[in-house]
């Protein structure tokens, strides 16, 4: 269902809510007549910080006129012809107000849409038929959602005392200054004749002795008014201290965790608009209170009456001030980290927001944000309240930034879009440490003032760790050490401290959050897939899980020691499956055609069993970021016998040449993916369409694979393709060997047929040289 058909059918509170999200920003009826077209765009594809994308939000702008425009011209009718007017008149107006900012409107629908949806979640939730109860989300923002109601009321309550007792003071003064005046009239009877200050002292003495019998009466009585309202401001405060307690060292720490495991892969942290509007509403009552409290405290000074209260007004405005530092420290925020795995010299954004600027009126006058990278040692001592200024460990360009205050979405952020780090400085590393192991961080700070300059608040916050790399092979290591820290961070730590050891299911958790996120896919990890996992990093054979769920593994066994008999650790194995997979196997993972987490001898057990011409794809044990083909077909060294063959494996400079699909297509031998699928069933879709017929005498090259051993005799021998093989093995490590068939004696080619490459050649344009050469000969005489 539509959410602006569920949206209409809100009610109380979360009607207002809704209808509070228009205005003459964005008018309620432009959303109703418009709603199914502002619902099927795109809004969540254009980046907010990207100032290129505002070419795009311009086109949704001008789309959005139009509609207005067609919407208005389609009105007939009597009615008909005021809502053409109306809509004609909003058109113009959104025109006006977005045309030099189009990325604002994008904002705006943003925010509604994502309010909207928020709020019918939660009346959905609210009122499911499971015995009306709400899950425990749901609960919890019911629960946080009374104590502002009931802080609300605390709140009118003192106001309305404070208003009571103003009122009552103000006419004790009066009554006071009468009874001055009584005391003047009896002063003044001594310069008259003793018949007529007889006859008119006693009325006067009379008076007096009322008034200030009222008087003494009512000081009372205003003492305990000002006692009684301070003992209620004490109740609201404590209540409003847990209520803080509760959305900053609750929700936003959780929000904060969130953030740190989407920097994993792990689901997109959100909320944070529901968490600003509860910290909006905290720093609403806590200025209210304190307003209050100032008032209470100028009456006293007004009036004097000796007493307690004094001494409860300094603790109240002390307190006060106390709980509205730690709500505005606490909610100057990370909005977008910076990048974990940091490169010199490479261009990097962040954005950092005050969550109840709005409130506080800070962006009157915009304060500016510095962003420096300090070590982990810094970090530290900037916590524990140590002197680390002008302290830093490296240089970062663009590092300045005025907050900008946006009206649409009462947000106050800073965006650092072009920041650069040109320089950094190591500290010292302690034992086997190595440079990706150094943890940084991007240090936040502002300063700013409230109320009028009568409070000055300095803010930091600090970014999740950053490793720093100065070239692409370090990206590797470097994104090990993030891995780790934001999986098995606690909150509240010391920075940058880690556990040495997790348990596997732990592990496990962090590894397949990572691995689906890289590879863009639902389809996770699976036990089997974890199992051989663990056999690997704990060199076992055990194939039970629970077999696994009280190991531990060490950041040692993660990625500093390799594994037995290899040049590579666990994580880089690991990462380089991850890097395969997300560039070339994306799509036959996704359906299920690579079992990928099987060893060679489990490959063997399982395709025995199969007829021949079954095969399986797995990932190479031998070679990061490989992947082999094993099947089963007849030992041509014995008659009758039948054996596993396995492919060398493919790495990424394979697949840059020619696809997975087409390689498996070429190899006719290959009939049906394990356990019993025909291949092209699977796989035909992806496989690359046939190359068009010559052109102005010019044959194309086709490039194909084949394995000798299984090679079948070419039918059409005028048609002289050029092959490239990929040379197979029965369960053994081959040589890689790259060859022509049929061989053509060719200058670049070794004896045994390989290429005599450098790491930094491009294959791709070898390949095309050893396919010229053949063809150019062959057709030189058709050449004009």
């Amino acid at each position: 269902m539509a959410v602006w058909i569920q949206a209409q059918q809100l009610q109380g509170d979360a009607l207002h809510q809704m209808q509070s999200l228009y205005g003459q920003h964005f008018p309620i009826e432009v959303r109703h007549y418009l709603s199914q077209w502002i619902e099927g765009q795109l809004w969540d594809a254009i980046d907010l910080e990207n100032p290129q994308e505002e070419i795009k939000a311009k086109r949704l702008l001008d789309s959005l006129i139009q509609e207005l425009q067609k919407k208005a011209e389609h009105q007939v009718g009597e009615d008909g012809f005021l809502l053409k007017i109306k809509l004609g008149h909003y058109a113009s107006q959104l025109k006006s107000t977005y045309d030099r900012c189009p990325l604002e409107l994008v904002r705006c629908i943003k925010h509604i849409l994502y309010t909207e949806q928020r709020l019918v979640r939660e009346a959905t939730n609210s009122s499911s038929p499971v015995g009306g109860l709400m899950d425990s989300m749901s609960q919890k923002y019911h629960q946080i959602n009374q104590v502002f109601e009931e802080l609300r009321v605390l709140t009118q309550d003192t106001e309305n005392d404070l208003r009571k007792l103003q009122h009552n003071q103000e006419y004790f003064i009066i009554q006071y200054q009468e009874s001055l005046r009584i005391q003047a009239q009896l002063s003044s009877l001594a310069t008259l004749p003793p018949a007529d200050r007889q006859l008119r002292e006693p009325s006067l003495l009379s008076k007096r002795a009322t008034v200030e019998a009222w008087l003494t009466r009512e000081a009372n009585t205003l003492q305990k008014y000002r006692l009684g309202l301070a003992e209620k401001h004490q109740k609201t405060l404590a209540l409003l201290r847990k209520q803080q307690t509760v959305i900053l060292d609750d929700e936003l720490i959780q929000w904060k965790r969130r953030q740190q495991l989407a920097g994993n892969g792990g689901p997109p942290e959100g909320g944070l608009d529901i968490l600003q509007s509860w910290c909006e509403k905290l720093a609403e009552t806590i200025w209210q209170n304190r307003q209050q409290i100032r008032r209470a405290e100028h009456l006293r000074q007004q009036l004097p009456i000796p007493g307690p209260i004094e001494e409860l007004l300094t603790e109240l405005n002390s307190t006060i001030t106390d709980i509205i530092s730690a709500l505005v420290t606490s909610t100057f925020i990370i909005e977008k980290q910076p990048p974990q795995v940091l490169k010199t010299q490479t261009k990097f954004a962040a954005t950092v927001r005050l969550l109840v600027g709005g409130k506080l009126n800070v962006h009157m006058n915009p304060p500016q944000v510095k962003a420096t990278i300090i070590s982990e040692q810094q970090a530290k001592a900037l916590l524990k309240n140590e002197n680390t200024r002008n302290d830093s460990s490296g240089e970062i360009l663009n590092n300045n930034c005025v907050m900008e205050y946006h009206q649409t979405t009462g947000t106050l952020s800073a965006h650092f879009r072009n920041m650069s780090l040109k320089r950094i400085r190591r500290s010292d590393r302690r034992g086997a440490e190595s440079v990706t192991e150094e943890k940084f961080t991007i240090l936040f700070e502002s300063q700013f003032s409230v109320g009028g300059n009568e409070l000055v608040f300095q803010v930091k916050t600090l970014s999740l760790p950053v490793v720093v790399i100065v070239h692409g092979s370090q990206d590797n290591n470097a994104t090990a050490t993030v891995l780790w820290d934001n999986a098995f961070a606690e909150p509240g730590r010391v920075p940058f401290i880690v556990p040495d050891k997790v348990l596997w299911p732990q592990l496990c958790e962090a590894l397949n959050m990572k691995y689906k996120a890289e590879v863009q896919s639902n389809r996770g990890l699976s036990e089997e897939n974890l199992v051989f996992l663990a056999q690997k990093a704990f060199s076992s054979s055990s194939v039970n899980p629970e077999d696994y769920r009280n190991m531990t593994m060490t950041w040692s066994q993660f990625n500093r020691e390799s594994l037995p008999g290899r040049n590579f650790t666990f994580w880089q194995w690991f990462d380089g499956v991850m890097e395969l997979t997300k560039k070339h196997l994306k799509p036959h993972w996704n359906d299920g055609a690579i079992l990928g987490f099987v060893n060679k001898q489990q490959a063997q057990d399982m395709l025995m069993s199969k007829p021949n011409g079954t095969f399986l794809l797995r990932f190479s044990d031998s070679e990061i970021g490989g992947i082999t083909i094993a099947w089963v077909a007849e030992n041509p060294n014995k008659a009758g016998e039948r054996m596993v063959w396995n492919l060398m494996p493919y790495t990424t400079k394979d697949f840059s040449i020619r696809s997975l699909a087409d390689r498996i297509s070429d190899l006719n031998h290959l009939l049906y993916l394990y356990p019993d699928r025909p291949k092209d069933e699977v796989f035909s879709k992806y496989y690359t369409p046939p190359l068009s017929k010559a052109v102005d005498g010019y044959v194309k090259p086709q490039i194909k694979q084949v394995v000798p051993e299984f090679a079948t005799p070419n039918p059409d021998p005028t048609a002289n393709p050029t092959y490239m093989d990929h040379a197979a093995s029965p369960a053994v490590n081959p040589q890689h060997a790259y060859g022509l068939y049929p061989p053509i004696g060719d200058p670049m080619l070794d004896p045994d047929g390989d290429f005599d490459l450098d790491d930094t050649m491009d294959v791709a344009r070898h390949v095309e040289e050893l396919l010229r050469r053949p063809m150019e000969g062959q057709w030189s005489g058709q050449q004009s």
